[in-house]
């Protein structure tokens, strides 16, 4: 089978290890894991932390704990809420993750993005109404 046959559940799976893998190195340069980025993120959003990392997390306070110690050791976090070190952190930061976002997007316009999404959407959509 050709790559251009491979269903789409082949696809998914091979962008998210591949997304996965490529952040995980961008971020390793600051000392980070992804889901850190994650918390960092949403420390600067309204949603708390523990929620906003639900998808990707297993619920475990012990689990939610691994991840923002260190920032909470590092001076980023205080509780749910980025210190000002922490915010300075996260714009430099969100700098990188953007400009590797742009990598990751790049030769696909914005309308095929656009397009991506809905088709995705409207998939998950017919599978949690099963």
């Amino acid at each position: 089978m050709s790559d251009d046959n491979k269903p789409i559940g082949w696809w998914l799976k091979e962008l998210d290890g591949l997304l996965e893998s490529s952040f995980e190195r961008l971020l390793a340069a600051d000392g980070l894991t992804r889901r850190q980025w994650q918390a960092l993120n949403a420390a600067a959003g309204p949603e708390p932390i523990a929620a906003a990392l639900a998808p990707f997390l297993d619920g475990n306070a012990e689990t939610l704990a691994a991840v923002t110690e260190p920032l909470a050791v590092r001076g980023w976090l205080l509780g749910d809420e980025l210190t000002p070190s922490g915010q300075a952190a996260l714009t430099g930061l969100t700098a990188k993750v953007r400009e590797q976002r742009r990598l990751v997007t790049a030769g696909v316009s914005n309308d095929e993005y656009a397009a991506t999404i809905d088709v995705l959407r409207r998939m998950a959509q017919n599978l949690s109404a099963t």
